[in-house]
């Protein structure tokens, strides 16, 4: 494996890593909740995955203050 004969800049390293930057995650609407969801998977809300129920979401029921 080479070795660099001598150092790189702080400059020059900070350039090479400009573009190492967190990409945005792709969200679009859900067709039967309108909610957003992470394209290519179950929607976390209603449990449909094109257009067919897959996972069984469980209501949580509030408790009353006595």
């Amino acid at each position: 494996m080479a070795l660099p004969k001598r150092r790189h800049s702080a400059t020059r390293g900070r350039k090479r890593r400009t573009h190492w930057k967190v990409k945005a995650e792709g969200l679009s609407p859900c067709p039967q909740c309108k909610e957003p969801k992470l394209v290519h998977r179950v929607c976390p809300v209603c449990g449909f995955y094109k257009g067919k129920q897959v996972i069984e979401i469980k209501v949580k029921e509030k408790k009353k203050k006595k």
